[in-house]
C-alpha cells in the first residue's frame, strides 16, 4: 500500500536514528576501532541487515523511504525496483510492493553458469530503473549495480538508501557524475544527534566519533595500521 503521509525531513531522520539505535544497530568503539572493508579503521559500525528482523520498525522506514522518493523524485518516476545483492534484494522487494512495481535485483558480478546474468528478474529495454540499497559510505558499489542496470537497455537515474554515511563530500558528486541522484533517510550527523539526545552512550565515546565524522580521513590516516614493509 502507498503511503499517504508525508512528515517532516526533519522528523524522518530523527525516527531513523532512533529505531536504528532501539535495536542496536549502531556501533561506537574508538578505543578498538572496527576494519571496513577498505582495511581503514573506523570508530563507528551499522548494521542496516538486522532491521528485516523487526516488523513495525522495517515497515515504518519503508514507508519513510517511499514518500521520501515520492516527493522528491515523483509519483510516477519508476517502472521497475531493483535491490543490490545482497543487503539491498529484501528492502527492494518491500519497496516494490509499496510502489505496485515489478521488483528485480542485481548480482555483484556474473554468476559464472547458466544464463552468465548479473540481473535476476525480468527488467527489459527503456524501463526506468530505482535501485534499492541498506546504505551507501562513498557511493563507489553503487556505479558498478547502476551500469549493470543500464546494460539491458534500461535507465537508473535514482538509488534510495536507508542510511548514508555523509561524511564524506565526494559521494554525491560521484553519484552525480554517473547520472544517479541519491535518497536517504538519515546519516551519522542524525544518529549522533539522536545518541546525545537519548544518552546512548558515554560522553567521551561521542566526543571522539564527533572527532572521525569531522574529518574522517585524518581520523583514519592517525591511526591505520602500520605497514610491515615500511620498516625493511
Amino acid at each position: 500500500m502507498i503511503p499517504t503521509s508525508f512528515p517532516p525531513r526533519e522528523e524522518i531522520a530523527r525516527l531513523t536514528a532512533r529505531m536504528l539505535l532501539e535495536i542496536q544497530a549502531v556501533h561506537f568503539r574508538p578505543h578498538e576501532p572496527f576494519t571496513l572493508a577498505s582495511g581503514l579503521p573506523s570508530p563507528t559500525y551499522i548494521d542496516c541487515r538486522k532491521l528485516i528482523s523487526y516488523p513495525r520498525i522495517r515497515s515504518t522506514l519503508m514507508d519513510f523511504l517511499t514518500v521520501t522518493l515520492l516527493r522528491d523524485a515523483g509519483f510516477e518516476a519508476f517502472d521497475n525496483v531493483a535491490g543490490g545483492e545482497t543487503a539491498g534484494i529484501p528492502f527492494a522487494a518491500m519497496m516494490a510492493e509499496r510502489l505496485a512495481l515489478p521488483m528485480t535485483y542485481v548480482r555483484k558480478k556474473p554468476k559464472g553458469y547458466g544464463r552468465n546474468a548479473r540481473i535476476e528478474g525480468v527488467m527489459t529495454e527503456g524501463q526506468r530503473v530505482l535501485l534499492v540499497e541498506d546504505l551507501t559510505t562513498d557511493g563507489g558499489s553503487k556505479l558498478s549495480f547502476v551500469d549493470a542496470i543500464r546494460d539491458t537497455g534500461a535507465t537508473c537515474a535514482h538509488t534510495a538508501v536507508i542510511f548514508y554515511y555523509g561524511i564524506f563530500p565526494e559521494t554525491i558528486g560521484r553519484l552525480q557524475a554517473h547520472g544517479v541522484t541519491l535518497h536517504h533517510l538519515c546519516t551519522w550527523w542524525d544518529v549522533l544527534a539522536e545518541a546525545r539526545a537519548s544518552d546512548a552512550f558515554d560522553a567521551g565515546t561521542l566526543a571522539e566519533v564527533e572527532c572521525f565524522l569531522s574529518n574522517p580521513r585524518d581520523w583514519q590516516d592517525a591511526r591505520k595500521p602500520a605497514d610491515p614493509a615500511a620498516g625493511l
